[in-house]
């Protein structure tokens, strides 16, 4: 548990998944249906892999409001390093791809609702994504970043300069940069990845390196298993 002043991220519980539901199509208003987490979607979440939802709140008048969460799952390395959709990733929402042993935490979504940004929620997020990958000894995370930003700059530059300039941080993207900031490295871009006009459906693939991966503690465990 992360508690911070007035903020706190703790593991997704079912009391969650129908406030969490509803924010969905807010935080994300250019995904289409079967891109947006149901109430039963994460509840199932909740049951594959419940130590890698998380879930963030806020205190209002001495009372928690749900205002985000992140959903990941455990893949390997050659399920994602090829042209993947985000809906074909998440399967429709229910992480179906989800390997118990796989060695890469896949974020399947980074979300804070529009009234609660600017709190930090997002980077405490991160970190407790940061914290299952080091306790799992799993070899990083990855992720699809979406590219709100891109639309302003379009019209003379492409998706790929965009991207670089965002990474080596002369220009600002509102999702790209905290993800950078965050430790993230963009490895590529997922073309026809997911629906947002914004970026021509675009999005960044985004890896951050657990530094404390251990080899041979993984070998170990995948013996004893």
């Amino acid at each position: 548990m992360i508690h911070t002043h007035s903020t706190m991220v703790v593991q997704t519980e079912s009391k969650y998944a129908r406030p969490l539901a509803r924010m969905q199509s807010t935080i994300f208003p250019t995904l289409l249906p079967e891109e947006l987490y149901s109430e039963q979607h994460y509840l199932r979440h909740m049951k594959l892999f419940p130590e890698g939802q998380f879930t963030a709140l806020v205190q209002k008048h001495d009372k928690w409001i749900v205002a985000g969460s992140t959903v990941t799952f455990r893949v390997n390395w050659s399920l994602v390093e090829k042209p993947h959709t985000f809906e074909d990733i998440i399967d429709g929402g229910w992480l179906s791809n989800h390997d118990p042993h796989g060695e890469w935490l896949y974020g399947g979504d980074m979300s804070v609702h529009p009234d609660f940004r600017g709190l930090g929620l997002a980077s405490k997020l991160y970190e407790a994504r940061k914290n299952v990958v080091k306790r799992l000894n799993l070899r990083g995370e990855v992720a699809g970043g979406m590219l709100p930003g891109y639309h302003r700059y379009r019209d003379h530059m492409s998706i790929e300069r965009y991207v670089e300039k965002v990474q080596l941080g002369e220009l600002t993207d509102p999702t790209l940069t905290p993800q950078v900031r965050n430790g993230f490295r963009v490895k590529g871009i997922l073309y026809d990845h997911i629906t947002d006009p914004r970026s021509d459906n675009c999005a960044a693939l985004i890896v951050r390196v657990n530094p404390y991966y251990n080899k041979h503690h993984s070998q170990v465990q995948r013996l004893v298993s």
